[in-house]
């Protein structure tokens, strides 16, 4: 028993990724076997992406490419979608970890041995193992409610393959009573949206930039860890599990006033982007999707919906994102429309200068006297 815990103790680096895989694809299949996509679903998902690659690069004029190759979308299951995905998140999950340890003084590659320290030094010993569960934890719901891969508008390793999860979108349509084949049309624009405007360098920088300063400003009260972990058995795993099950016993210890900044300029950038998408699935979706106006309602009413992978990102990384956020940028976007049409709006990510600063999302006018003045 003791040899097998200390193998699963073991482990390079700050995070435990196999137990963050093994977790996550276990909380994303229910820990059944998950068969693999119908191929006539990948065509139909293939034919359905070259439509609304047209349609998007004509409503916004963004290369939709982050390459200049052409965008294509992959439909995954949800255990293939938690494994790209951990991949996605990786950087900034082994940035969390690097900043936890930095603020302990310690160093995260210098751990102690499992087999000849079990019992000592606890803390260190469980820390890539608490932050290997938890990110599983957090990926695994998300991929329970993910239709693609940009339901959080976080960066991915540059590629013009994106995910579609068919499941999810199936079993949407069935839940709200509509049609399958415009649910996932609607889900082929949004991702192409998004991927058009996080393909943009300078957006996808300061994203990058923003989401690395929250989570590398993570202050932890390691006493509060240790107090949680005090008595835990490690031959229980059931005490094992409803420790590092609960998301409190790492997060609830290390949030710092220090990362409101970074989060009201997060908020303001990632609501002008939703606002901008959606304002461009408006414009295309009327035309092309025959319940869009239901299937607008059916998603506006899944935003005010909070899953617990939802909970896990917000403390995570910073991103909230709950109808506040959307209708936030929705009348940003409309007031920039209202004041100088669809070319106003088309400067939104020309460069970096043109990214609005949180008062500017509020007041939309202001930002486009800002934008006005010269360089």
């Amino acid at each position: 028993m003791f040899r097998d815990l200390a193998k699963m103790l073991s482990g390079s680096g700050p995070v435990n990724w196999d137990i963050a895989r093994q977790v996550s694809t276990w909380i994303a299949t229910d820990g059944q076997p998950e068969g693999n996509v119908d191929p006539i679903a990948r065509m139909h998902v293939e034919e359905l992406a070259r439509v609304a690659v047209l349609h998007v690069a004509d409503v916004t004029g963004l290369e939709t490419s982050a390459s200049g190759g052409i965008v294509t979308l992959r439909p995954v299951g949800r255990a293939e979608w938690t494994q790209r995905t951990l991949d996605a998140y990786r950087p900034l999950l082994e940035k969390l970890a690097t900043s936890l340890s930095a603020a302990t003084g310690e160093d995260p590659a210098d751990m102690p041995d499992p087999s000849t320290d079990l019992l000592g030094g606890l803390t260190k010993v469980m820390s890539p193992v608490l932050l290997g569960m938890q990110s599983g934890f957090m990926v695994g719901h998300l991929s329970q409610r993910a239709m693609g891969q940009y339901d959080l508008p976080i960066p991915r390793p540059q590629s013009d393959e994106l995910l579609v999860v068919p499941a999810t979108i199936t079993a949407f349509a069935d839940d709200w009573s509509l049609p399958p084949d415009d649910v996932l049309l609607w889900v082929c624009l949004s991702e192409i949206a998004h991927h058009a405007v996080l393909s943009r360098p300078h957006v996808r920088a300061r994203l990058e930039e923003l989401l690395g300063e929250y989570v590398g400003g993570f202050q932890p009260d390691t006493g509060a860890l240790d107090q949680r972990l005090e008595g835990l058995d490690p031959m229980n795993p059931d005490a094992l599990q409803s420790v590092l099950g609960d998301p409190e016993t790492l997060l609830g210890a290390m949030q710092s006033p220090g990362q409101e900044t970074t989060r009201r300029q997060l908020d303001a950038l990632t609501a002008a982007i939703e606002g901008y998408v959606d304002h461009a699935l408006d414009l295309v979706g009327e035309r092309l999707i025959g319940s869009y106006h239901s299937l607008t309602e059916a998603l506006r009413r899944r935003r005010v919906e909070r899953g617990d992978g939802d909970k896990f990102v917000e403390r995570l990384f910073g991103l909230e994102l709950g109808q506040a956020q959307y209708d936030r940028g929705s009348a940003f976007v409309d007031g920039v429309v209202d004041r100088a049409g669809e070319p106003g709006l088309a400067r939104l990510w020309n460069s970096a200068r043109e990214l609005p600063t949180p008062a500017e999302v509020d007041a939309p006018g202001l930002w486009l006297e800002r934008i006005d003045i010269p360089d």
